[in-house]
């Protein structure tokens, strides 16, 4: 079963490199990933919003979906299990980025995209397309540029989607009303 999810990752893969490379989506595709380095993008976001006080809590409750999101996908599970990259495994793909020193496994950018997505989303509603282009865009910018096999972002997007959703709930349920007394 893992040599099929493995193989079937592998054909995805391989199938992005040889078909979806023209020079302007390199362009995009670095530009999406340097804006989701480090959740450059979604932090930005979140300092924006705690500048105003209408958008405060939201901009809380983002970066409180950022601080999760990095600790369970960079913190823990990136070191438990270990998964090299597509370039280390692959060695002979021209990279159109620089390399990474951290795991492949789950896919740091898309945890971080997914679950400040989510947060934001649930508040920006009128601007939900929008977020969710970006944080798209920065997941399959991954794979694009051969720093992830697809399984990575996939898992970035379960795992980012329950930091965001946990995150959600703890403010809403317990922080808020804590906030109200």
């Amino acid at each position: 079963m893992l040599t099929y999810f493995n193989n079937l990752d592998q054909t995805i893969l391989f199938f992005i490199q040889t078909n979806f490379h023209i020079p302007i989506l390199n362009k995009v595709m670095i530009l999406s990933t340097v804006a989701g380095n480090m959740g450059f993008i979604w932090i930005l976001s979140s300092l924006l919003l705690l500048i105003n006080k209408k958008t405060r809590y939201i901009g809380m409750v983002t970066l409180g979906a950022l601080i999760l999101s990095t600790i369970m996908g960079e913190g823990i599970l990136k070191h438990i299990i270990q998964r090299p990259r597509p370039y280390v495994d692959f060695p002979s793909i021209h990279l159109l980025a620089g390399k990474s020193t951290t795991y492949s496994f789950p896919s740091g950018h898309t945890t971080t995209s997914f679950a400040a997505a989510y947060v934001l989303t649930k508040y920006l509603k009128k601007f939900s397309l929008i977020i969710w282009i970006v944080a798209i865009t920065i997941a399959f910018s991954r794979v694009y540029l051969f720093m992830h096999y697809p399984s990575d972002i996939v898992a970035g997007i379960v795992l980012g989607l329950i930091c965001g959703k946990v995150i959600l709930y703890v403010y809403e349920h317990k922080i808020k009303n804590k906030l109200m007394m």
